[in-house]
C-alpha cells in the first residue's frame, strides 16, 4: 500500500495531504521502470558472463563430444592409410617384382576422387563445421578407392601366379629360424653401427639372435652354390642359389648340414646358429640379393607371418641400432 505524503501548512498551522499529480505518478513509475530494466540487463549479463544456459551447456556437450569422435575417426583413418602404404610397398617391392610386373603408377595410387560436385549435397547444407565433415569424407573416399585399386593390384598378381608354382617355391618366403614370438630380429637392413670397427656401414641383411645350435632353414627351393668357412667375416657360411636372380647367404654358422651342390626344399635345415667370423654373439645374419643386388629380407617374409605380425617386423627392422656382426 502506497505511503501518503502530508506537509504544514502555516497558514492554516495543518498538517495537510500532498497531492499527487498523474504526471508525477508516471514520472516516477517510469524511473522505477527503467531502474528495474537496467538492473534486469545487468544481473542476464552477469549471469551469462559465468553460467551457461541448460541450452547452450547442451550445446557445449554435444560439440565435445563430436569432437571426441572426430578425432577417434581421424586417428582410425590415419591407421588405415599407415596399413595401406605399407601394403601398396610390399606390393610393388616384393609381389610385383617377382612376378616381373611394372609397379602400380604414383600416380594412380594417389587416387584422385573428383570436385565440389561429389559434395554438392554437404556444401549445399551449409553446416557449422562444414570444413572438418567435407576433409573427412575425401580422406575416406580417398583411402577407399586406393584400396580398390589394391585389391585390382592383387587380382592381377593371383592371375599371374596361377602357373608358376616352382617360381612360387624357389622364392625366399619364410624367417630363416623359429621366431613365432617375433622376438629374435635384433637388427634389420640398412645402415647400422659395425659392432666390431663402431662405425656406420651399410646392413645387407637381418640378425637373428638365437642360442648357439639353433636349426637353420632354407627359406626356399634352391641349390646349396657354397659352403665356406672363415676365420673373419661370415665366418661359416652357406649361399643358396633359388634361381629367378634370388640367392641367400647364411652366415656366422657353428656347423653345417648341406654340402656344396646339394639341393633344398623351403624348410630343409641347413646348419645351426652360431657365432663364427667377426660375430660378437650368436646369431644369424641373414641376406636375400635379388638380380645381384641386396634388398630387405623383411619383406619376403610373408608366408608365415600374418600381416599384423609383419607390420611388427618392419618396424623392428627399422630401428637403428648395432648389427651383431
Amino acid at each position: 500500500m502506497a505511503r501518503i505524503k502530508y506537509y504544514y501548512d502555516t497558514e492554516t498551522c495543518r498538517y495537510e495531504r500532498v497531492k499527487v499529480s498523474k504526471w508525477d505518478i508516471f514520472l516516477n513509475l517510469l524511473g522505477f521502470l527503467s531502474v528495474s530494466l537496467i538492473l534486469a540487463v545487468g544481473i542476464i549479463i552477469v549471469y551469462n558472463s559465468y553460467f551457461d544456459s541448460p541450452k547452450e551447456a547442451q550445446l557445449k556437450k554435444e560439440n565435445k563430444e563430436l569432437q571426441f569422435y572426430y578425432d577417434m575417426m581421424e586417428k582410425e583413418v590415419t591407421n588405415v592409410q599407415k596399413v595401406l602404404s605399407s601394403l601398396q610397398e610390399r606390393d610393388d617391392e616384393v609381389y610385383r617384382n617377382i612376378m616381373g610386373a611394372e609397379p602400380i603408377p604414383s600416380s594412380i595410387r594417389a587416387a584422385g576422387v573428383g570436385g565440389a560436385e561429389r559434395y554438392k549435397n554437404i556444401i549445399e547444407s551449409e553446416l557449422e563445421r562444414e570444413n572438418l565433415i567435407l576433409g573427412m569424407m575425401q580422406e575416406l573416399d580417398k583411402v577407399k578407392k586406393q584400396m580398390y585399386i589394391q585389391t585390382k593390384s592383387y587380382d592381377e598378381i593371383l592371375e599371374m601366379a596361377e602357373n608358376k608354382e616352382e617360381m612360387m617355391a624357389s622364392i625366399p618366403a619364410i624367417q630363416p629360424i623359429p621366431n613365432k614370438e617375433l622376438k629374435r630380429l635384433a637388427s634389420g637392413f640398412g645402415m647400422r653401427m659395425h659392432p666390431i670397427l663402431k662405425v656406420v656401414r651399410p646392413h645387407e641383411g637381418c640378425d637373428f639372435s638365437a642360442p648357439r645350435g639353433t636349426p637353420i632353414y632354407a627359406t626356399g627351393d634352391g641349390e646349396i652354390v657354397r659352403v665356406q668357412s672363415t676365420f673373419g667375416g661370415f665366418g661359416k657360411l652357406v649361399v643358396i642359389d633359388h634361381g629367378y636372380g634370388f640367392i641367400t647367404k647364411y652366415a656366422h654358422m657353428s656347423s653345417f648340414n648341406v654340402k656344396r651342390g646339394d639341393k633344398v626344399k623351403r624348410g630343409d635345415c641347413i646348419g645351426f646358429v652360431g657365432t663364427t667370423g667377426t660375430s660378437t654373439a650368436p646369431h644369424l645374419h641373414y641376406e636375400i640379393h635379388k638380380d645381384n643386388k641386396p634388398i630387405n629380407p623383411v619383406h619376403y617374409f610373408y608366408q608365415d607371418v600374418s600381416d599384423e605380425e609383419y607390420e611388427k617386423l618392419l618396424e623392428l627392422s627399422s630401428r637403428e641400432n648395432q648389427s651383431l656382426g
